[in-house]
């Protein structure tokens, strides 16, 4: 690393940190020509390789810009943009990819904001996968209700046990009784 002050060659590393989230590590270096220390801040590359060809840094704040669009006017916070801009570039940086198609970055946009709200998932989708008819709308809709659907059919069976075990009076043991007889201790 050269030196930002007399640009020598050569540093040494004097303290290395990781930060909170253990995405970058804040090292303090010595300059062994003019003694001066300066901080360097290292994070692994990811980067993104657009339908034109031209490669740019993966940047969480136009996942964030993107995704704001299509979240006007639906009750999303700033905080929850952050939050599934996170959860994309972490989901990004599993793939053990250092150069992904912009394409693989909108799939990947999906699922979370799907979750977030899904009024700003189908507007969304309509850009990014180029919705051309209303059917392509109503086949958008159709998943989601399936989806939903699927999830309440997984709740259900939970609930309904909660729910007979409160009909019959088994939730809770009676401290007097005996629990392997059921009689009177």
């Amino acid at each position: 690393m050269h030196c930002p002050f007399c640009r020598h060659g050569d540093s040494r590393v004097v303290d290395s940190r990781t930060s909170d989230d253990g995405s970058t590590i804040r090292r303090r270096r010595q300059c062994p020509e003019c003694l001066r220390r300066f901080t360097t801040i290292e994070t692994a590359s990811l980067s993104v390789v657009k339908r034109s060809g031209v490669t740019e840094p993966f940047s969480r704040e136009k996942i964030v810009n993107g995704v704001r669009k299509a979240c006007q006017g639906r009750p999303v916070s700033e905080d929850d943009l952050a939050v599934l801009a996170q959860r994309v570039e972490e989901t990004l940086r599993t793939t053990g990819s250092a150069e992904l198609d912009a394409h693989e970055v909108g799939l990947t946009i999906l699922g979370p904001l799907r979750e977030l709200d899904e009024v700003a998932y189908l507007r969304f989708a309509s850009v990014y996968q180029a919705f051309d008819s209303l059917e392509d709308f109503e086949s958008a809709i159709t998943s989601l209700r399936a989806r939903r659907e699927a999830d309440a059919d997984a709740v259900e069976p939970a609930a309904a046990l909660a729910a007979e075990g409160a009909r019959t009076g088994a939730m809770e043991p009676d401290p007097d009784q005996d629990v392997l007889s059921g009689h009177p201790s």
